[in-house]
C-alpha cells in the first residue's frame, strides 16, 4: 500500500563449507533423539506485509509529535528494529525479524502457493476468509485476548467497532477474529483535483468513464478493488434508489449486490472495466499517489489511507486535493495480522513471539507512528488510553473549540463503547476538513453505512474473475 521511505532488502549468504557443517551437525542431532532448541538460540520470526505498511524510522526531529499530555513520538529507528529490542527486554530473548513484502493480497495468496513460508501475515478480509476456508491458518491464543495481561496491547485496545464487525465476519461458522488480530481499515474512494474537476462530476463512481478526464484519472491494477468498483457503476441506479436505500433490508441487499459474481454480471464488469481503461492514464497501485501531486491526473480510484498521504504530499507543493466516496457506495476493506500453519508449525514459542509483535505494534505510541508514518488508520482505539483520539486531536482540531466556524465530527462510533456517553469522542474542525484527511481516515457513520466489505468468492467464482481480468490487463490495449 503506501509510506513514505523504503529500505532495501540484504540477503545474507552463507557459503557452501558452512552450509555443508549445518547439515552435518543437523544430522548429528536428529542421530542422537532429535533437534532441540539450545538456551542461546536466537528464534527468527518470518513477517510478510504490504509493501511500504509499517513505520521505517529515519524521521526527522521537525516531525516530532507532541501530544497534550506532554508525550513526544518520534520514529527513530524502524518499528522491526524497535520490537525486537522490546522483545529482548520484555521477555528476555533475542528475537530477529525476516522482514519482507508484497504488493497486493493476489501476490501474497501467490507466494505461500510457490512455497514461501511465513509465521506471520497481514492481508485483507476476504483473503483470511479464504485462508480460514482453507485450514491454513492458526488461530490466536486464549491469553492473547486475555485484557488483564498489561502487555496484550490488541486485546486491551481493538476498538470494539471493528470487534463488532469481525464477530459478524465468518467462515465455516468461525468468526474472522479468532484467526485474525485488525491493522488498518479505511474505504475505497476517489482523490481528485477540486479546481479541475467539476463537483457535480463527483458524485459517482462514472466519473472514472467521462470522456471529459481521458487520460487524466487511474484506475487500481487490482482485481477485486475494481471489480468492485465496477460494480458499483453497473449499480448505480439500483443503489442510489429510494426504495433500496429505505429497505430494512439495505445492508444485507447491498452486500448481495456488490459480492455478485454470475457469469452475466462478471461479463457486464469486463465492459466496464475495458472502458475504465480506454479512458485512464494508468493502472497502478502505488504510482497515482505521485501523479496526483504532480497534476499528471485529475482523479485517482484510491484507498483512504494513500488518499491520506497524497493529500498531504500535494499540500507540500501549495495543492489542495480532495477525497471523496462515491453517493453510491464503495468498499469497507479491513486488513489483519494471522499466523500460518506452515510458518508457526505447532510451536508455542514461535506463536507466542508473532502474537507478541501483534500486541507491540498495538501499543497506543506505536499505533499513532504507524499511522503518521503511512497514513492509514489502525484498528486500534487505545481503549482507557487517550493517545490515539489525542493524536486525532493535534492533527485536527481548531486551536478554539468555540471558535464560530468549527463543526462537530463525532466519532463515538469507533473511539466509544456501549457504555460511553453519548458525545464523549467529538473532534471540533474547520469544515474544509471535511472532504480532505480527517474524512479520509475515519469515515462518518452515514458514509459506513453505504459500503460492504469483499466477500471471499468460491473456486468457480474466483475463475470467472481472473479470467476476466486476464482480458482487462493482458489483453486490452489502450491506444487510443
Amino acid at each position: 500500500m503506501i509510506g513514505l521511505r523504503k529500505k532495501e532488502l540484504k540477503i545474507r549468504k552463507i557459503n557452501g563449507r558452512v552450509a555443508g557443517l549445518l547439515l552435518l551437525l543437523l544430522g548429528m542431532a536428529f542421530a542422537f533423539g532429535g533437534c532441540k532448541k539450545t538456551e542461546d538460540e536466537v528464534l527468527t520470526l518470518r513477517i510478510a506485509n504490504c509493501e511500504e505498511y509499517i513505520d521505517e524510522g529515519d524521521w526527522d526531529e521537525e516531525e516530532t509529535i507532541e501530544l497534550s499530555d506532554g508525550s513526544k513520538i518520534l520514529g527513530e529507528n524502524s518499528m522491526v528494529e524497535d520490537f525486537e529490542d522490546w522483545y529482548k527486554e520484555t521477555y528476555g530473548k533475542e528475537i530477529r525479524v525476516e522482514y519482507s513484502t508484497y504488493g497486493t493480497n493476489e501476490d501474497l495468496y501467490n507466494q505461500l502457493t510457490l512455497g514461501s513460508r511465513f509465521d506471520l501475515v497481514c492481508p485483507s478480509e476476504y483473503m483470511i476468509l479464504k485462508l480460514m476456508g482453507e485450514k491454513k491458518l492458526v488461530p490466536f491464543s486464549e491469553a492473547f485476548s486475555d485484557a488483564g495481561i498489561p502487555d496484550n496491547f490488541y486485546a486491551r485496545g481493538v476498538s470494539d467497532y471493528i470487534r463488532n464487525v469481525f464477530a459478524g465476519l465468518t467462515q465455516n461458522g468461525e468468526p474472522i477474529g479468532r484467526y485474525a488480530a485488525g491493522y488498518m481499515w479505511g474505504t475505497m474512494g476517489i482523490v481528485y483535483n477540486p479546481e479541475a474537476v467539476a463537483k457535480e462530476d463527483l458524485k459517482h463512481w462514472n466519473v472514472l468513464l467521462d470522456p471529459t478526464y481521458k487520460k487524466q484519472i487511474t484506475m487500481k491494477d487490482s482485481v477485486r478493488d475494481s471489480y468492485f468498483v465496477s460494480l458499483c457503476i453497473l449499480n448505480e441506479d439500483v443503489m442510489t434508489s429510494p426504495d433500496f436505500l429505505e429497505d430494512p433490508a439495505y445492508e444485507k441487499n447491498l452486500s448481495a449486490l456488490l459480492n455478485a459474481t454470475d457469469q452475466k454480471t462478471v461479463d457486464q464488469a469486463e465492459r466496464v472495466l475495458s472502458d475504465m481503461r480506454q479512458n485512464a492514464y494508468s493502472m497502478e497501485t502505488d504510482s497515482g499517489k505521485a501523479d496526483m501531486v504532480s497534476g499528471k491526473v485529475l482523479c485517482n480510484m484510491q484507498w483512504s489511507g494513500d488518499a491520506v498521504y497524497t493529500m498531504d504530499q500535494a499540500e507540500e507543493d501549495d495543492v489542495e486535493l480532495c477525497f471523496f466516496v462515491p453517493e453510491e457506495g464503495s468498499n469497507l476493506w479491513f486488513d489483519g495480522w494471522v499466523m500460518l500453519k506452515d510458518g508457526i508449525g505447532g510451536d508455542p514459542e514461535r506463536q507466542q513471539a508473532a502474537e507478541a509483535f501483534v500486541n507491540f505494534i498495538s501499543a497506543p505510541e506505536n499505533v499513532v507512528r504507524n499511522m503518521y508514518y503511512i497514513g492509514y488508520t489502525s484498528c486500534i482505539s487505545g481503549g482507557d488510553d487517550g493517545m490515539v483520539f489525542d493524536y486525532l486531536r493535534y492533527n485536527y482540531e481548531v486551536e478554539d473549540p468555540e471558535a464560530e466556524e468549527a463543526v462537530d465530527y463525532p466519532l463515538d462510533y469507533f473511539f466509544g463503547t456501549k457504555d460511553t456517553p453519548e458525545g464523549s469522542f467529538v473532534l471540533h474542525v474547520d469544515p474544509s476538513l471535511l472532504n480532505r484527511q480527517l474524512s479520509a481516515q475515519y469515515p462518518t457513520k452515514e458514509t459506513i453505512r453505504r459500503c460492504a466489505v469483499m466477500a471471499c468468492y468460491d473456486q468457480e467464482a474466483n475463475a470467472r474473475i481472473m479470467r476476466m481480468w486476464t482480458n482487462i490487463r493482458c489483453f486490452e490495449f489502450p491506444w487510443s
